[in-house]
């Protein structure tokens, strides 16, 4: 009789094992995660660094338009995706939606498109942190710093989707809590409060400030402002893992966006009041010159660029620690639609993806090593390959909500049945996708204004575009594809 329960007691585990490992992801993930994860993907060194040139390059006033009107696509992007992924929350996000609003070609080119945009940047954010650790330690050796972070990050992912949660609450409460205290210390300077007289707005009259260089100029911050934004459509794939997606969702959506936007055009304000766009240290990519480290200097601030060095190392860090998570996600997504190895979609019993997470890290491993041999020209093609991959990404959302939503009206369903509503449909999707339309094609539109064509440049900048198309095609012709009708778009809720 012993024997018996035993046997049983073993078949009992190793079906618990079996079941374990072919469920579906662990909803660990609350709805404080979520607002963090969206607001953590934004907020790096494209504020903390890039935003000095956006001012040195149009101005404030020209920065500040530009990233308002790039702001404003978002939103119209965000309520496109919040109302999705509240209704058929999944990891695959705009992949599994393109998949079954549109055509399952596109949903296999985003999702691969996505994967590899993160991809890559681990392999970016790895080589960040070399140049950030030798700020303290110059004479360090860059595979030890860059190996280190490597393991922290892949920890991070590997433990539960709790603990990826967790860290990156915290690394963005700290990039947060930065912008907080930068914007107060630098009104009260302003002010005169701080720092002994005050600054007012004599600043913009410098030159031809506030619009420095005129629409071209703006033109080209339009262009490097949507990068800093790209990170928002990580709050879609989380959609998969969250606690109660119907509430989380909208209420992310709602109050992340205007946070993110109030902390960009407020920095770029204060940058823009106390530090004149002539200053060229603003042009300088250096965190001992950052717009956010001279600032912090003339307010007293002791050992400036070392703390600015660190946030920017906790901006760094969960950057990599999201990209990790939205590439491994996308993989595992991909593989559970047969579009991918199917070894790729086992999740272990905490409910992580191990074997995506694995073959993430090791792509994004090697692309950091392409970076140390040589000259590097490997690592820039990839690099170069995978910088339109956001703006397809979002490309692809437009399109998924625009078709998703006429589907829903096709097939006779009341829009009551969604548990958040887009504002402003069709106008949003449309005028998101315009916008990113013209950011794409506009990447590089200075290859093509000189006496001769710059076509190496103008190649290194749109290399993304025939890939991703290359993707799309191959998988319609192989699989003989085609566009789904509004009417059997799939519109079920099951995973």
């Amino acid at each position: 009789m012993q024997s018996v329960h035993v046997q049983d007691e073993s078949t009992y585990t190793e079906l618990s094992v079996a079941q374990s490992e072919t469920s579906q992801l662990r909803r660990q993930l609350k709805s404080r995660h979520l607002m963090m994860i969206s607001l953590g993907g934004t907020i790096g060194t494209g504020l903390f660094l890039a935003s000095g040139g956006a001012i040195h390059s149009a101005g404030p006033g020209g920065a500040i338009v530009s990233y308002i009107v790039i702001g404003i696509m978002v939103y119209f992007l965000m309520q496109s995706l919040a109302e999705m992924g509240a209704y058929m929350p999944v990891a695959g996000s705009f992949s599994t939606y393109a998949s079954k609003f549109v055509d399952p070609s596109l949903g296999f080119a985003l999702g691969w498109n996505y994967w590899y945009n993160w991809a890559i940047t681990i392999a970016a954010e790895l080589s960040a942190v070399t140049m950030i650790m030798k700020f303290w330690f110059p004479h360090s050796s860059s595979l030890l710093w860059s190996g280190l972070f490597l393991v922290i990050m892949f920890l991070l992912n590997y433990l539960s989707v709790k603990g990826f949660g967790e860290a990156e609450y915290w690394f963005s409460l700290i990039k947060v809590v930065t912008v907080i205290i930068f914007i107060i210390a630098g009104v009260l300077m302003i002010l005169g409060i701080m720092g002994g007289h005050t600054i007012g707005f004599k600043n913009f009259s410098i030159g031809d400030a506030p619009f420095h260089g005129g629409f071209m100029a703006m033109l080209g911050i339009f262009m490097a402002a949507g990068f800093s934004f790209q990170g928002t459509e990580l709050l879609g794939v989380a959609a998969g893992e969250t606690d109660d997606p119907q509430k989380s969702i909208p209420r992310a959506v709602k109050s992340v966006f205007w946070r993110i936007l109030l902390f960009y055009v407020l920095a770029i304000l204060v940058i823009g009041l106390l530090i004149p766009y002539t200053n060229h240290n603003l042009a300088n990519s250096d965190v001992t010159v950052s717009p956010f480290t001279i600032v912090f200097q003339k307010a007293g601030i002791a050992f400036a660029a070392s703390v600015m060095n660190a946030v920017i190392l906790t901006a760094v860090l969960s950057a990599g620690n999201s990209g990790m998570y939205a590439s491994t996600r996308m993989l595992w997504d991909l593989a559970r639609e047969g579009k991918a190895p199917k070894f790729l979609g086992k999740l272990n019993k905490r409910g992580v993806p191990v074997n995506a997470l694995i073959v993430t890290t090791l792509v994004g491993t090697l692309a950091f090593l392409a970076s140390l041999f040589g000259d590097g020209t490997v690592y820039n093609w990839l690099l170069n390959a995978s910088g339109m991959s956001g703006f397809i990404a979002w490309l692809g959302i437009a399109v998924c909500h625009y078709r998703f939503r006429r589907a829903f009206k096709a097939q006779g369903k009341n829009l009551n049945e969604l548990p958040f509503k887009a504002k402003l449909f069709p106008f949003g999707p449309i005028f998101a996708f315009a916008v990113c339309a013209f950011v794409v094609l506009g990447q590089n539109y200075s290859a093509f204004t000189g006496d001769h064509i710059d076509w190496y440049g103008a190649l290194v900048s749109y290399i993304g575009l025939p890939l991703f198309f290359i993707t799309w095609f191959a998988y319609k012709f192989i699989k003989k594809t085609k566009i789904i009708p509004l009417e059997q778009c799939d519109l079920s809720t099951k995973p």
